[in-house]
């Protein structure tokens, strides 16, 4: 089991383009179901960093390849 503080300390990185993507930042939960749908991941870009603006990019959770020990691989 993965608990949310352990997911927030692994890199989330497409397997397209190798690209760091950055870290999650927040989970979006179906309050139903009880399940993860969505993860949010943050990636400060210099210039919004000046302005301590977070560009966010959410990520559908069936997007997920597979949980690493130091990584999350996404589509």
């Amino acid at each position: 089991m993965e608990t949310l503080l352990n997911l927030q300390t692994k890199e989330i990185v497409s397997v397209e383009t190798g690209a760091r993507m950055g870290y999650i930042i927040d989970l979006e939960i179906d309050v139903d179901s009880g399940l993860i749908t969505d993860i949010i991941v943050g990636n400060r870009s210099s210039l919004a960093h000046l302005f301590n603006k977070r560009d966010e990019i959410i990520i559908p959770w069936e997007k997920i390849i597979t949980l690493g020990n130091d990584v999350i691989l996404v589509k």
